[in-house]
């Protein structure tokens, strides 16, 4: 994993630039680290913090956490724990042709339906997108919630399936948005068939600008094992999947099989959200990828953050 994340250093400043062709290797370079210039001075880390039981954590302190910059232990400037901040999603919905298959339409609908009600409206915004090959904006980001609800359109599944292509889109219109708990929701089968980037990458690039993504596998049991055996092949043979795309930018990869589960994931992922520490260190000034090691002291914890970020 650590060599996987360590070649990002080179392959992310092209991806970052708006409207970079993946083929344009060398001209694009500068241009992307200029990207990144005007949120060089603080990095932002949004951290969900979790005991060994899976128990949220609260009342921590800045003082509780450690966080190592490429190894470097770092002064925490500033850390919040606000639970009444307002959160940002950005709800991406898989509507290629293998979503056809079985009730993974029906259960993607019921997911963001179940997500949605866990937003209070004109406090939290929301906005809606679906992809196959490409990404369709259905709704802008809105505080407005009541139109949302049924919003998602009826559609035939159709087309290719191109999830990190759409994820990577997603999260640098999300970074502009102006609230500190944010994060991408794709609701999605898991299978991507037509991206020109990869997990490894679209994760580099979410956890440089600091947007967690959260995949709901909207899939039926059978598939949910076969999903878990994917990921363990690409894990061994050191290629980068859903779960890592999740890991990496501090979001996580969950399955939604049934309705009672989607609704319970929903409640979970949106109650963390809301329960995030927003830590602020200095950046440095290496114009280099940085990679971040945040944990908690004096105690055993399960901190899920952003993987490292773009010096300079």
């Amino acid at each position: 994993m650590k060599t996987a994340l360590r070649r990002l250093a080179v392959l992310l400043y092209v991806l970052a630039a708006p409207g970079v062709v993946w083929a344009q290797t060398q001209a694009p370079v500068e241009r992307a680290a200029h990207t990144f210039r005007s949120s060089a001075d603080l990095v932002t880390i949004q951290a969900s913090v979790r005991d060994t039981r899976g128990r949220l954590l609260n009342g921590l302190t800045a003082a509780d956490f450690d966080v190592r910059d490429n190894g470097q232990a770092r002064p925490i400037l500033s850390l919040r724990s606000d639970r009444q901040s307002p959160v940002s999603l950005a709800i991406l919905i898989d509507t290629s042709g293998s979503m056809r298959l079985g009730s993974n339409t029906a259960m993607a609908r019921q997911a963001y339906e179940s997500v949605l009600s866990q937003l209070q409206d004109g406090r939290d915004e929301v906005a809606l997108f679906t992809f196959d090959s490409t990404v369709r904006t259905h709704r802008d980001f809105t505080r407005n919630l009541e139109p949302l609800k049924g919003a998602v359109p009826d559609f035939q599944p159709f087309g290719t399936t191109s999830l990190y292509d759409a994820t990577a889109e997603t999260a640098r219109r999300l970074a502009a948005r102006p609230s500190t708990h944010k994060a991408i929701i794709v609701l999605t089968d898991g299978i991507d068939t037509s991206s020109k980037l990869n997990a490894a990458q679209v994760s580099g690039l979410a956890s440089s600008i600091d947007v967690p993504v959260f995949v709901m596998a909207t899939v039926p049991s059978i598939d949910r094992r076969t999903m878990m055996e994917m990921a363990g092949r690409a894990t061994a043979s050191q290629a980068a999947d859903l779960r890592d795309l999740a890991d990496w930018t501090g979001g996580q990869l969950v399955f939604a099989t049934t309705l009672a589960e989607t609704m319970a994931v929903a409640s979970t992922l949106v109650a963390e959200l809301r329960q995030q520490y927003v830590l602020f260190i200095e950046a440095a000034n290496a114009r280099e990828w940085r990679r971040l090691e945040i944990s908690v002291k004096r105690r055993p914890a399960i901190v899920r953050a952003r993987s490292g970020y773009f010096g300079g």
